[in-house]
Formats: structure tokens, C-alpha cells, sequence
């Protein structure tokens, strides 16, 4: 991902599950979830319910590791990765717990 993040982390695996990536831009931190389908419906119909709650479970333990927690704001987007075409970068794929 460009646009100003930087990434900390790839298949970050934790006993929670795992998260595809972790990227920060200030304080904003993103979970991202990749998937690789055939169209942009298909890669967001893959993320099933399951799947949230464990990248939220896994995605609290990382930020409770992280000095700066408190001041944080956290999203959780997805790229789809499609045939023949630049990824597709959704924001607010799913919503956290909060």
C-alpha cells in the first residue's frame, strides 16, 4: 500500500489468528485483509463473520503491545486482488467491536 502508510508488519501470526498486514500513517493503524478473487463482490462476500473476529482478536493483542495504544485509531480494510487489474483498496471493510 502506498499512499503515506508504511507497513509494520506482513502475515502477522499471533494464537488469535493471523492479519494479512498492519500498516500505520501517524496514528491511524490498519488491518488489512487480503484476498485474491475473481471480482470485487466475491473478495468482500470472503470475509465471513468468523474472519472478522479473529483479525479483531488478533488485531487487539498486537495494539496491546504497543507502547502508544491509547492514542491510537484503528481500521480494519481489505485489498482485493483481481485478475488483470490493480488491487482494489477498501476502507472500512468491517467494523471493530467498539
Amino acid at each position: 500500500m502506498v499512499k503515506g502508510y508504511r507497513i509494520l508488519a506482513r502475515r502477522h501470526r499471533t494464537k488469535l489468528g493471523e492479519i494479512d498486514l498492519i500498516a500505520r500513517r501517524g496514528d491511524l493503524v490498519l488491518f488489512v485483509e487480503l484476498k485474491a478473487r475473481r471480482t470485487l463482490i466475491e473478495a468482500m462476500e470472503a470475509i465471513a463473520h468468523a474472519s472478522e473476529r479473529r483479525i479483531e482478536g488478533a488485531a487487539d493483542l498486537w495494539l496491546s503491545r504497543q507502547p502508544d495504544y491509547g492514542r491510537l485509531s484503528v481500521r480494519f480494510d481489505m485489498m482485493a486482488v483481481l485478475p488483470w487489474r490493480w488491487p482494489v483498496h477498501v476502507e472500512n471493510a468491517f467494523y471493530g467491536r467498539n
